[in-house]
Protein backbone atom coordinates (compact mmCIF):
# COMPACT_ATOMS: atom_id res chain seq x y z
CA UNK A 1 0.00 0.00 0.00
CA UNK A 2 1.33 3.37 -0.76
CA UNK A 3 2.18 5.96 1.90
CA UNK A 4 -0.71 7.65 3.37
CA UNK A 5 -0.53 11.41 2.15
CA UNK A 6 -1.48 13.88 5.01
CA UNK A 7 -4.97 15.49 3.93
CA UNK A 8 -4.57 18.90 1.93
CA UNK A 9 -6.21 22.08 3.56
CA UNK A 10 -10.01 22.93 3.11
CA UNK A 11 -10.24 23.27 -0.53
CA UNK A 12 -11.80 26.37 -0.43
CA UNK A 13 -8.38 27.64 1.44
CA UNK A 14 -5.99 25.63 -0.56
CA UNK A 15 -2.33 27.32 -1.73
CA UNK A 16 -2.38 28.54 -5.34
CA UNK A 17 0.80 26.70 -6.36
CA UNK A 18 1.15 30.15 -9.20
CA UNK A 19 1.86 32.14 -5.56
CA UNK A 20 5.33 33.08 -4.52
CA UNK A 21 6.69 31.49 -1.48
CA UNK A 22 7.35 33.57 2.00
CA UNK A 23 10.65 33.28 3.43
CA UNK A 24 10.90 33.00 7.24
CA UNK A 25 11.00 36.69 8.38
CA UNK A 26 8.28 37.36 5.75
CA UNK A 27 9.79 38.50 2.68
CA UNK A 28 8.41 37.45 -0.68
CA UNK A 29 10.56 36.56 -3.17
CA UNK A 30 10.76 35.13 -6.62
CA UNK A 31 11.99 31.56 -7.06
CA UNK A 32 12.16 29.45 -10.24
CA UNK A 33 8.01 28.13 -11.12
CA UNK A 34 7.27 24.47 -10.72
CA UNK A 35 6.29 21.96 -12.82
CA UNK A 36 2.81 22.24 -11.24
CA UNK A 37 3.36 26.57 -12.04
CA UNK A 38 4.07 25.95 -15.62
CA UNK A 39 0.70 24.07 -15.59
CA UNK A 40 -1.33 26.35 -14.37
CA UNK A 41 0.11 29.40 -16.17
CA UNK A 42 -1.27 27.12 -19.51
CA UNK A 43 -4.40 27.62 -18.28
CA UNK A 44 -6.80 29.73 -19.77
CA UNK A 45 -9.78 31.00 -16.89
CA UNK A 46 -12.15 31.51 -19.39
CA UNK A 47 -12.44 27.87 -20.73
CA UNK A 48 -13.47 25.30 -17.87
CA UNK A 49 -11.81 21.96 -19.99
CA UNK A 50 -8.63 23.91 -19.59
CA UNK A 51 -8.68 23.78 -16.11
CA UNK A 52 -10.11 20.25 -15.95
CA UNK A 53 -6.71 19.23 -18.32
CA UNK A 54 -4.76 21.40 -15.66
CA UNK A 55 -5.96 19.12 -12.77
CA UNK A 56 -5.72 15.75 -14.86
CA UNK A 57 -2.05 16.68 -15.96
CA UNK A 58 -1.55 17.50 -12.01
CA UNK A 59 -2.64 14.53 -11.30
CA UNK A 60 -0.56 12.34 -14.02
CA UNK A 61 2.49 14.16 -13.04
CA UNK A 62 2.48 12.52 -9.46
CA UNK A 63 1.09 15.07 -7.52
CA UNK A 64 -2.18 14.67 -6.06
CA UNK A 65 -2.28 17.32 -3.56
CA UNK A 66 -1.29 20.12 -6.20
CA UNK A 67 -3.99 18.98 -8.69
CA UNK A 68 -6.54 19.33 -5.40
CA UNK A 69 -4.75 22.81 -5.06
CA UNK A 70 -5.86 23.59 -8.48
CA UNK A 71 -9.15 22.37 -8.57
CA UNK A 72 -9.83 24.92 -5.34
CA UNK A 73 -8.08 27.66 -7.78
CA UNK A 74 -10.48 26.63 -10.63
CA UNK A 75 -13.28 27.07 -8.56
CA UNK A 76 -12.20 30.50 -7.45
CA UNK A 77 -11.20 31.52 -11.01
CA UNK A 78 -14.31 29.91 -13.30
CA UNK A 79 -17.09 28.07 -11.25
CA UNK A 80 -17.92 26.92 -14.35
CA UNK A 81 -15.14 24.47 -14.17
CA UNK A 82 -17.11 22.34 -11.52
CA UNK A 83 -18.02 19.79 -13.63
CA UNK A 84 -15.01 18.95 -15.61
CA UNK A 85 -12.84 19.51 -13.09
CA UNK A 86 -14.53 17.43 -10.33
CA UNK A 87 -13.40 13.36 -12.34
CA UNK A 88 -10.16 14.00 -11.88
CA UNK A 89 -10.07 15.97 -8.53
CA UNK A 90 -11.89 13.10 -6.66
CA UNK A 91 -9.37 10.75 -8.30
CA UNK A 92 -6.71 13.28 -6.74
CA UNK A 93 -8.46 12.58 -3.55
CA UNK A 94 -8.29 9.34 -4.11
CA UNK A 95 -4.35 9.03 -5.15
CA UNK A 96 -3.79 11.02 -1.83
CA UNK A 97 -5.93 8.64 0.01
CA UNK A 98 -7.42 11.65 1.62
CA UNK A 99 -11.11 11.20 2.74
CA UNK A 100 -11.42 14.07 4.27
CA UNK A 101 -10.82 15.61 0.94
CA UNK A 102 -13.25 13.53 -1.31
CA UNK A 103 -15.65 14.15 1.10
CA UNK A 104 -15.78 18.23 0.63
CA UNK A 105 -15.50 16.97 -2.90
CA UNK A 106 -18.72 15.08 -2.42
CA UNK A 107 -20.62 17.30 -0.63
CA UNK A 108 -19.94 20.22 -3.20
CA UNK A 109 -20.95 17.99 -5.94
CA UNK A 110 -24.32 17.53 -4.11
CA UNK A 111 -24.91 20.99 -3.28
CA UNK A 112 -23.63 21.50 -6.80
CA UNK A 113 -26.74 18.77 -8.54
CA UNK A 114 -23.77 16.94 -9.90
CA UNK A 115 -25.03 13.50 -8.75
CA UNK A 116 -26.83 11.58 -9.37
CA UNK A 117 -27.03 12.68 -12.61
CA UNK A 118 -23.33 13.24 -14.07
CA UNK A 119 -22.29 9.53 -14.83
CA UNK A 120 -18.31 10.81 -15.22
CA UNK A 121 -18.44 12.24 -11.49
CA UNK A 122 -20.24 8.85 -9.57
CA UNK A 123 -17.60 6.71 -11.08
CA UNK A 124 -14.75 8.97 -9.43
CA UNK A 125 -16.83 8.97 -6.53
CA UNK A 126 -17.26 5.45 -5.92
CA UNK A 127 -13.41 4.92 -6.92
CA UNK A 128 -12.28 7.60 -4.18
CA UNK A 129 -14.27 6.24 -1.29
CA UNK A 130 -13.40 2.24 -2.30
CA UNK A 131 -9.56 3.54 -2.62
CA UNK A 132 -9.78 5.48 0.95
CA UNK A 133 -11.09 1.57 1.90
CA UNK A 134 -14.37 2.96 2.32
CA UNK A 135 -17.01 0.18 0.87
CA UNK A 136 -19.81 1.42 2.49
CA UNK A 137 -19.90 4.89 1.61
CA UNK A 138 -19.28 3.81 -1.84
CA UNK A 139 -22.81 1.60 -1.59
CA UNK A 140 -24.69 4.35 0.05
CA UNK A 141 -23.35 6.98 -2.97
CA UNK A 142 -24.49 4.18 -5.45
CA UNK A 143 -27.54 3.51 -4.24
CA UNK A 144 -28.93 6.87 -4.27
CA UNK A 145 -29.01 7.50 -7.54
CA UNK A 146 -26.00 6.30 -8.80
CA UNK A 147 -27.09 2.82 -9.58
CA UNK A 148 -29.07 4.19 -12.93
CA UNK A 149 -25.66 4.32 -15.01
CA UNK A 150 -24.32 1.72 -16.73
CA UNK A 151 -20.93 2.95 -16.43
CA UNK A 152 -21.40 4.02 -12.72
CA UNK A 153 -22.50 0.33 -12.09
CA UNK A 154 -19.57 -1.17 -13.85
CA UNK A 155 -17.40 1.13 -11.09
CA UNK A 156 -18.96 -0.18 -7.88
CA UNK A 157 -18.88 -4.02 -9.80
CA UNK A 158 -15.47 -3.74 -10.72
CA UNK A 159 -14.82 -2.64 -7.06
CA UNK A 160 -16.00 -5.60 -5.76
CA UNK A 161 -14.26 -7.54 -8.04
CA UNK A 162 -10.81 -6.06 -6.29
CA UNK A 163 -12.39 -6.93 -3.52
CA UNK A 164 -11.99 -10.67 -3.85
CA UNK A 165 -13.87 -13.70 -3.55
CA UNK A 166 -15.65 -12.43 -0.14
CA UNK A 167 -17.51 -10.00 -2.34
CA UNK A 168 -18.48 -12.30 -4.89
CA UNK A 169 -22.23 -12.71 -4.35
CA UNK A 170 -22.75 -9.14 -3.78
CA UNK A 171 -21.07 -8.52 -7.21
CA UNK A 172 -23.04 -11.31 -8.95
CA UNK A 173 -26.51 -9.76 -7.31
CA UNK A 174 -25.74 -6.38 -8.32
CA UNK A 175 -24.42 -7.78 -12.00
CA UNK A 176 -27.81 -9.95 -12.20
CA UNK A 177 -29.83 -6.57 -11.84
CA UNK A 178 -27.85 -3.96 -13.56
CA UNK A 179 -27.74 -2.89 -17.68
CA UNK A 180 -24.71 -4.98 -18.85
CA UNK A 181 -22.14 -3.93 -21.39
CA UNK A 182 -18.54 -5.97 -22.08
CA UNK A 183 -17.05 -4.19 -19.53
CA UNK A 184 -19.25 -5.67 -16.85
CA UNK A 185 -19.47 -9.27 -18.26
CA UNK A 186 -15.96 -9.34 -18.54
CA UNK A 187 -15.54 -8.01 -14.96
CA UNK A 188 -18.09 -10.80 -13.79
CA UNK A 189 -16.07 -13.33 -15.48
CA UNK A 190 -12.58 -11.97 -14.30
CA UNK A 191 -14.22 -12.39 -10.66
CA UNK A 192 -15.05 -15.81 -11.02
CA UNK A 193 -12.16 -17.05 -12.52
CA UNK A 194 -9.95 -15.18 -10.61
CA UNK A 195 -11.55 -17.08 -7.84
CA UNK A 196 -11.14 -20.40 -8.99
CA UNK A 197 -14.70 -20.94 -9.73
CA UNK A 198 -13.78 -22.04 -13.61
CA UNK A 199 -17.12 -23.87 -14.21
CA UNK A 200 -18.77 -20.58 -13.27
CA UNK A 201 -16.73 -18.79 -15.39
CA UNK A 202 -16.45 -20.56 -18.36
CA UNK A 203 -20.72 -20.60 -18.21
CA UNK A 204 -21.08 -16.73 -17.82
CA UNK A 205 -18.71 -16.30 -20.93
CA UNK A 206 -21.03 -19.08 -22.92
CA UNK A 207 -24.39 -16.94 -21.66
CA UNK A 208 -22.49 -13.82 -23.05
CA UNK A 209 -22.17 -15.06 -26.28
CA UNK A 210 -25.59 -15.71 -26.67
CA UNK A 211 -27.28 -12.67 -25.17
CA UNK A 212 -26.66 -10.61 -28.27
CA UNK A 213 -27.39 -6.99 -27.88
CA UNK A 214 -24.22 -6.10 -29.30
CA UNK A 215 -21.95 -7.61 -26.56
CA UNK A 216 -19.18 -8.95 -27.71
CA UNK A 217 -16.06 -10.98 -26.61
CA UNK A 218 -12.48 -9.06 -26.55
CA UNK A 219 -8.87 -9.36 -26.02
CA UNK A 220 -9.68 -8.88 -22.36
CA UNK A 221 -12.85 -11.95 -22.17
CA UNK A 222 -10.41 -14.09 -23.77
CA UNK A 223 -7.85 -13.64 -21.18
CA UNK A 224 -10.00 -14.08 -18.45
CA UNK A 225 -11.59 -17.08 -19.95
CA UNK A 226 -8.10 -18.90 -20.47
CA UNK A 227 -7.45 -18.25 -16.82
CA UNK A 228 -10.03 -20.32 -16.03
CA UNK A 229 -9.36 -23.26 -17.99
CA UNK A 230 -6.03 -23.15 -16.60
CA UNK A 231 -7.23 -23.28 -13.19
CA UNK A 232 -9.36 -26.38 -14.12
CA UNK A 233 -6.62 -28.15 -16.41
CA UNK A 234 -9.93 -27.74 -18.89
CA UNK A 235 -7.74 -28.47 -22.19
CA UNK A 236 -10.50 -29.09 -24.67
CA UNK A 237 -12.38 -26.35 -23.47
CA UNK A 238 -8.87 -23.82 -23.56
CA UNK A 239 -8.37 -25.54 -27.30
CA UNK A 240 -11.43 -24.04 -28.44
CA UNK A 241 -11.00 -20.48 -26.64
CA UNK A 242 -7.48 -20.47 -28.43
CA UNK A 243 -9.36 -21.54 -32.01
CA UNK A 244 -11.42 -18.07 -30.89
CA UNK A 245 -8.41 -15.92 -30.45
CA UNK A 246 -7.01 -16.91 -33.57
CA UNK A 247 -10.38 -16.25 -35.39
CA UNK A 248 -9.93 -12.76 -33.57
CA UNK A 249 -6.29 -12.38 -35.07
CA UNK A 250 -5.02 -11.82 -30.98
CA UNK A 251 -2.14 -14.67 -30.83
CA UNK A 252 0.61 -12.22 -31.22
CA UNK A 253 -1.41 -9.67 -28.98
CA UNK A 254 1.02 -9.92 -25.85
CA UNK A 255 -1.67 -10.19 -23.44
CA UNK A 256 -3.82 -12.76 -24.82
CA UNK A 257 -0.76 -14.28 -25.72
CA UNK A 258 0.27 -14.59 -22.18
CA UNK A 259 -2.65 -16.22 -21.16
CA UNK A 260 -2.59 -19.19 -24.13
CA UNK A 261 1.38 -19.98 -22.66
CA UNK A 262 -0.24 -20.00 -18.94
CA UNK A 263 -3.53 -21.97 -20.21
CA UNK A 264 -1.10 -24.51 -21.96
CA UNK A 265 1.15 -25.19 -19.34
CA UNK A 266 -1.08 -25.58 -16.74
CA UNK A 267 -3.39 -27.66 -18.89
CA UNK A 268 0.12 -30.28 -19.36
CA UNK A 269 0.74 -28.89 -23.18
CA UNK A 270 4.05 -27.12 -22.33
CA UNK A 271 5.49 -27.51 -26.14
CA UNK A 272 1.91 -26.06 -27.31
CA UNK A 273 2.87 -23.23 -24.81
CA UNK A 274 6.16 -22.93 -26.59
CA UNK A 275 4.66 -22.53 -29.37
CA UNK A 276 1.97 -19.97 -28.52
CA UNK A 277 4.69 -18.20 -26.57
CA UNK A 278 7.06 -18.01 -29.59
CA UNK A 279 4.09 -16.27 -31.77
CA UNK A 280 3.74 -13.38 -28.89
CA UNK A 281 5.36 -10.39 -31.50
CA UNK A 282 6.57 -8.40 -28.59
CA UNK A 283 6.92 -10.05 -25.69
CA UNK A 284 7.03 -8.53 -21.79
CA UNK A 285 8.12 -9.40 -18.68
CA UNK A 286 5.12 -11.48 -17.85
CA UNK A 287 5.09 -13.43 -21.30
CA UNK A 288 8.59 -14.71 -20.55
CA UNK A 289 8.14 -15.12 -16.67
CA UNK A 290 4.96 -17.52 -17.82
CA UNK A 291 7.18 -19.76 -19.69
CA UNK A 292 10.00 -20.15 -17.59
CA UNK A 293 7.24 -20.84 -14.76
CA UNK A 294 5.48 -23.15 -17.56
CA UNK A 295 9.06 -25.36 -18.11
CA UNK A 296 9.70 -25.39 -14.19
CA UNK A 297 6.01 -26.39 -13.29
CA UNK A 298 6.63 -29.49 -15.46
CA UNK A 299 10.20 -30.24 -14.11
CA UNK A 300 11.84 -29.02 -17.19
CA UNK A 301 14.51 -26.60 -14.95
CA UNK A 302 16.95 -26.26 -17.68
CA UNK A 303 14.82 -25.03 -20.43
CA UNK A 304 13.51 -22.84 -18.13
CA UNK A 305 17.13 -21.44 -17.47
CA UNK A 306 17.38 -21.45 -20.94
CA UNK A 307 14.38 -18.88 -21.96
CA UNK A 308 15.37 -17.14 -18.72
CA UNK A 309 19.22 -16.94 -20.98
CA UNK A 310 17.21 -15.81 -24.14
CA UNK A 311 14.89 -13.02 -21.86
CA UNK A 312 18.10 -11.36 -20.46
CA UNK A 313 19.72 -11.53 -24.21
CA UNK A 314 16.60 -9.70 -25.56
CA UNK A 315 17.36 -6.87 -23.36
CA UNK A 316 14.35 -6.94 -21.13
CA UNK A 317 15.28 -7.14 -17.47
CA UNK A 318 13.82 -9.78 -14.69
CA UNK A 319 11.70 -8.40 -12.49
CA UNK A 320 10.14 -10.03 -9.00
CA UNK A 321 7.80 -12.40 -10.36
CA UNK A 322 10.42 -13.39 -12.76
CA UNK A 323 12.81 -14.61 -10.25
CA UNK A 324 9.68 -16.34 -8.76
CA UNK A 325 9.56 -18.61 -11.39
CA UNK A 326 13.23 -19.01 -12.05
CA UNK A 327 13.84 -20.32 -8.37
CA UNK A 328 10.42 -22.39 -8.66
CA UNK A 329 12.06 -24.07 -11.76
CA UNK A 330 15.18 -24.78 -9.82
CA UNK A 331 13.22 -26.54 -7.08
CA UNK A 332 10.66 -28.61 -8.85
CA UNK A 333 14.00 -29.53 -10.78
CA UNK A 334 16.25 -30.32 -7.91
CA UNK A 335 18.88 -27.44 -9.47
CA UNK A 336 20.77 -26.74 -6.09
CA UNK A 337 23.80 -24.56 -6.92
CA UNK A 338 21.92 -23.56 -9.90
CA UNK A 339 18.90 -21.70 -7.42
CA UNK A 340 21.52 -20.90 -5.10
CA UNK A 341 23.51 -18.92 -7.59
CA UNK A 342 20.11 -16.98 -8.83
CA UNK A 343 18.99 -16.65 -5.26
CA UNK A 344 22.10 -14.25 -4.44
CA UNK A 345 22.25 -12.76 -8.18
CA UNK A 346 18.52 -11.70 -7.81
CA UNK A 347 19.85 -9.03 -4.69
CA UNK A 348 23.53 -8.82 -6.19
CA UNK A 349 23.07 -8.20 -9.67
CA UNK A 350 19.68 -7.21 -10.27
CA UNK A 351 18.52 -4.97 -6.85
CA UNK A 352 15.32 -7.09 -6.03
CA UNK A 353 15.18 -8.15 -2.58
CA UNK A 354 13.62 -11.56 -1.98
CA UNK A 355 10.07 -11.85 -0.84
CA UNK A 356 8.23 -14.17 0.65
CA UNK A 357 7.72 -16.65 -2.17
CA UNK A 358 11.41 -16.33 -3.50
CA UNK A 359 12.51 -17.62 0.68
CA UNK A 360 9.66 -20.16 -0.09
CA UNK A 361 10.86 -21.53 -3.20
CA UNK A 362 14.76 -21.70 -1.72
CA UNK A 363 13.36 -23.66 1.44
CA UNK A 364 11.71 -25.85 -0.55
CA UNK A 365 14.38 -26.75 -2.78
CA UNK A 366 17.10 -26.98 -0.05
CA UNK A 367 15.04 -28.64 2.31
CA UNK A 368 14.06 -31.74 -0.73
CA UNK A 369 17.34 -31.61 -1.23
CA UNK A 370 18.13 -32.89 2.34
CA UNK A 371 19.90 -29.52 3.33
CA UNK A 372 17.71 -29.25 6.26
CA UNK A 373 19.77 -27.16 8.46
CA UNK A 374 20.10 -24.50 5.67
CA UNK A 375 16.82 -24.71 5.33
CA UNK A 376 15.51 -23.65 8.75
CA UNK A 377 18.90 -21.26 8.78
CA UNK A 378 17.07 -19.37 6.06
CA UNK A 379 13.30 -19.50 7.56
CA UNK A 380 15.22 -17.80 10.67
CA UNK A 381 17.72 -14.86 9.23
CA UNK A 382 14.38 -13.71 6.73
CA UNK A 383 13.37 -10.24 6.50
CA UNK A 384 9.88 -10.78 6.48
CA UNK A 385 7.87 -13.06 8.12
CA UNK A 386 7.73 -16.80 7.46
CA UNK A 387 3.48 -17.67 6.38
CA UNK A 388 2.14 -21.33 6.84
CA UNK A 389 3.07 -22.39 3.04
CA UNK A 390 6.75 -22.20 3.88
CA UNK A 391 6.78 -23.86 7.11
CA UNK A 392 4.63 -26.62 5.64
CA UNK A 393 7.35 -26.87 2.71
CA UNK A 394 9.79 -27.32 5.89
CA UNK A 395 7.50 -30.09 7.14
CA UNK A 396 6.98 -31.80 4.20
CA UNK A 397 10.85 -32.17 3.91
CA UNK A 398 11.13 -33.57 7.26
CA UNK A 399 8.87 -36.01 6.45
CA UNK A 400 11.20 -37.15 3.27
CA UNK A 401 14.33 -37.01 5.29
CA UNK A 402 12.63 -38.50 8.16
CA UNK A 403 13.72 -36.12 10.36
CA UNK A 404 11.33 -36.02 13.50
CA UNK A 405 13.19 -33.53 15.75
CA UNK A 406 13.00 -31.00 13.22
CA UNK A 407 9.62 -32.14 12.16
CA UNK A 408 8.25 -31.55 15.62
CA UNK A 409 9.66 -27.53 15.81
CA UNK A 410 8.16 -26.75 12.56
CA UNK A 411 4.62 -28.20 13.29
CA UNK A 412 4.69 -26.50 16.62
CA UNK A 413 5.30 -23.23 14.33
CA UNK A 414 2.04 -23.79 12.23
CA UNK A 415 0.63 -24.57 14.70
CA UNK A 416 0.60 -21.68 16.11
CA UNK A 417 0.19 -19.75 12.68
CA UNK A 418 -3.03 -21.72 12.22
CA UNK A 419 -4.30 -24.43 14.96
CA UNK A 420 -7.18 -25.21 12.69
CA UNK A 421 -5.68 -26.43 9.19
CA UNK A 422 -6.33 -29.87 9.75
CA UNK A 423 -3.38 -31.00 7.13
CA UNK A 424 -0.81 -29.91 9.60
CA UNK A 425 -2.11 -32.27 12.21
CA UNK A 426 -2.06 -35.39 9.62
CA UNK A 427 1.16 -34.13 8.43
CA UNK A 428 3.05 -34.75 11.09
CA UNK A 429 1.37 -37.87 12.21
CA UNK A 430 2.38 -39.16 9.01
CA UNK A 431 5.94 -38.60 10.02
CA UNK A 432 5.95 -40.26 13.45
CA UNK A 433 4.29 -43.66 11.18
CA UNK A 434 6.87 -43.77 9.10
CA UNK A 435 9.16 -43.97 11.19
CA UNK A 436 7.10 -46.43 14.17
CA UNK A 437 6.21 -44.17 16.42
CA UNK A 438 2.31 -45.09 16.71
CA UNK A 439 1.44 -43.79 19.96
CA UNK A 440 2.65 -40.32 18.89
CA UNK A 441 0.54 -40.52 15.25
CA UNK A 442 -2.12 -41.86 17.12
CA UNK A 443 -2.46 -39.05 19.85
CA UNK A 444 -2.10 -36.44 16.73
CA UNK A 445 -5.21 -38.13 14.89
CA UNK A 446 -7.42 -38.23 18.22
CA UNK A 447 -6.50 -34.53 18.85
CA UNK A 448 -7.48 -34.25 15.16
CA UNK A 449 -11.26 -35.46 16.19
CA UNK A 450 -11.77 -33.93 19.71
CA UNK A 451 -11.17 -30.05 17.91
CA UNK A 452 -13.41 -31.30 15.74
CA UNK A 453 -10.89 -30.78 12.66
CA UNK A 454 -12.21 -32.33 9.15
CA UNK A 455 -10.54 -33.32 5.81
CA UNK A 456 -13.01 -33.30 2.86
CA UNK A 457 -12.91 -37.07 2.12
CA UNK A 458 -12.86 -37.95 -1.94
CA UNK A 459 -14.80 -41.24 -2.90
CA UNK A 460 -14.22 -43.22 -6.45
CA UNK A 461 -14.48 -46.84 -7.21
CA UNK A 462 -13.68 -48.87 -10.51
CA UNK A 463 -12.12 -52.62 -10.84
CA UNK A 464 -8.38 -52.76 -10.96
CA UNK A 465 -7.99 -56.66 -10.33
CA UNK A 466 -6.29 -57.78 -13.71
CA UNK A 467 -4.15 -54.46 -14.16
CA UNK A 468 -2.75 -55.19 -11.12
CA UNK A 469 -2.18 -58.51 -11.86
CA UNK A 470 0.14 -57.33 -14.33
CA UNK A 471 1.38 -55.00 -12.67
CA UNK A 472 2.79 -57.63 -10.48
CA UNK A 473 4.48 -59.67 -12.99
CA UNK A 474 6.24 -56.89 -13.92
CA UNK A 475 7.48 -56.27 -10.63
CA UNK A 476 5.64 -54.00 -9.29
CA UNK A 477 5.34 -54.28 -5.12
CA UNK A 478 3.08 -51.94 -3.21
CA UNK A 479 4.96 -49.48 -1.68
CA UNK A 480 3.09 -49.87 2.16
CA UNK A 481 5.55 -46.98 3.69
CA UNK A 482 2.87 -45.11 1.65
CA UNK A 483 -0.32 -46.47 4.00
CA UNK A 484 0.43 -44.49 7.61
CA UNK A 485 -1.89 -46.26 9.87
CA UNK A 486 -0.86 -49.11 11.88
CA UNK A 487 -2.31 -52.10 9.69
CA UNK A 488 -1.17 -55.45 8.49
CA UNK A 489 0.54 -55.76 5.17
CA UNK A 490 -2.49 -57.20 3.14
CA UNK A 491 -5.03 -54.29 4.53
CA UNK A 492 -2.11 -51.83 3.75
CA UNK A 493 -1.94 -53.35 0.10
CA UNK A 494 -5.86 -53.03 0.09
CA UNK A 495 -5.89 -49.15 0.94
CA UNK A 496 -3.35 -48.62 -1.82
CA UNK A 497 -5.54 -50.09 -4.70
CA UNK A 498 -8.38 -47.24 -3.80
CA UNK A 499 -5.79 -44.25 -4.10
CA UNK A 500 -7.52 -41.53 -6.32
CA UNK A 501 -5.06 -41.67 -9.04
CA UNK A 502 -5.07 -45.63 -9.62
CA UNK A 503 -8.31 -45.19 -9.93
CA UNK A 504 -8.04 -41.94 -12.42
CA UNK A 505 -6.02 -43.85 -14.40
CA UNK A 506 -7.72 -46.70 -14.43
CA UNK A 507 -11.12 -45.56 -15.64
CA UNK A 508 -9.04 -43.36 -18.48
CA UNK A 509 -7.83 -46.37 -19.45
CA UNK A 510 -11.16 -47.92 -20.05
CA UNK A 511 -12.72 -45.22 -21.49
CA UNK A 512 -10.17 -43.06 -23.68
CA UNK A 513 -8.81 -43.54 -27.46
CA UNK A 514 -6.16 -46.06 -27.65
CA UNK A 515 -2.80 -44.05 -28.05
CA UNK A 516 -4.04 -41.12 -26.71
CA UNK A 517 -2.29 -39.61 -23.90
CA UNK A 518 -4.22 -39.58 -20.53
CA UNK A 519 -4.41 -36.52 -18.51
CA UNK A 520 -4.77 -36.97 -14.54
CA UNK A 521 -5.48 -33.58 -12.03
CA UNK A 522 -4.96 -34.52 -8.15
CA UNK A 523 -5.59 -31.75 -5.64
CA UNK A 524 -3.05 -33.16 -3.47
CA UNK A 525 1.21 -34.06 -3.79
CA UNK A 526 0.76 -37.81 -5.51
CA UNK A 527 2.06 -40.31 -3.00
CA UNK A 528 5.38 -42.47 -3.24
CA UNK A 529 3.71 -45.80 -4.26
CA UNK A 530 0.80 -44.25 -6.85
CA UNK A 531 4.03 -42.24 -8.73
CA UNK A 532 6.00 -45.69 -9.26
CA UNK A 533 2.40 -47.84 -10.04
CA UNK A 534 1.97 -45.00 -13.03
CA UNK A 535 5.55 -45.46 -14.17
CA UNK A 536 4.62 -49.24 -14.10
CA UNK A 537 1.02 -48.87 -16.06
CA UNK A 538 2.73 -46.66 -18.86
CA UNK A 539 5.37 -49.47 -19.49
CA UNK A 540 2.66 -51.81 -19.85
CA UNK A 541 0.06 -50.21 -21.70
CA UNK A 542 2.13 -48.13 -24.07
CA UNK A 543 0.30 -45.03 -23.16
CA UNK A 544 1.56 -41.92 -21.65
CA UNK A 545 0.20 -40.05 -18.38
CA UNK A 546 0.28 -36.86 -17.40
CA UNK A 547 -0.76 -35.98 -13.30
CA UNK A 548 -1.09 -32.42 -12.23
CA UNK A 549 -0.67 -32.66 -8.77
CA UNK A 550 -0.56 -29.68 -6.40
CA UNK A 551 3.06 -29.01 -6.67
CA UNK A 552 3.66 -29.66 -10.20
CA UNK A 553 3.84 -31.91 -12.99
CA UNK A 554 4.71 -35.69 -14.20
CA UNK A 555 5.08 -36.44 -16.96
CA UNK A 556 4.98 -40.77 -16.75
CA UNK A 557 6.05 -42.52 -20.56
CA UNK A 558 7.61 -45.97 -20.78
CA UNK A 559 7.90 -46.39 -17.01
CA UNK A 560 9.89 -43.62 -16.48
CA UNK A 561 8.75 -39.83 -14.96
CA UNK A 562 9.78 -36.21 -15.66
CA UNK A 563 10.52 -35.53 -12.64
CA UNK A 564 13.58 -38.13 -12.32
CA UNK A 565 11.44 -39.24 -8.87
CA UNK A 566 12.53 -35.99 -7.36
CA UNK A 567 9.29 -34.07 -6.40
Amino acid sequence: MPPRVADPPPLAAARDPTAPASDPQGRREASAPSLHALFLRAVDPSRPSSWSAAVADLLSSGDPVAALAAFAAALRANPAALRPALPPALRAAAAATSLAAGRQLHLLALRSGLFPSDAYSGSALLHMYHHCSRPLDARRAFDIGLDEHAGVANTMLDAYAKGGGRELGTARKLFDMMERDAVSWNTMIALYAQSGLSAEALRLYDKMLNVGGGVRCNAVTLSSVLLACAHAGAIQTGKRIHNQVVRMGLEENVYVGTSVVDMYSKCGRVEMARRAFQRIKEKNVLSWSAMISGYGMHGYGQEALDVFSEMRRSGLKPNYITFISVLAACSHAGLLNEGRHWYNAMRKEFGIEPGVEHYGCMVDLLGRAGCLDEAYGLIKEMKVKPDAAMWGSLLGACRIHKNVELAGIVANRLFELDATNCGYYVLLSNIYAEVGMWKDAERLRVLVKTRGLEKPPGYSSVELKELLEKMREAGYAPNTGSVLHDLDEEEKGSMLRMHSEKLAVAFALMNSVKGSVIHVIKNLRVCTDCHTAIKIITKLTGREIVVRDIKRFHHFKDGLCSCGDYW
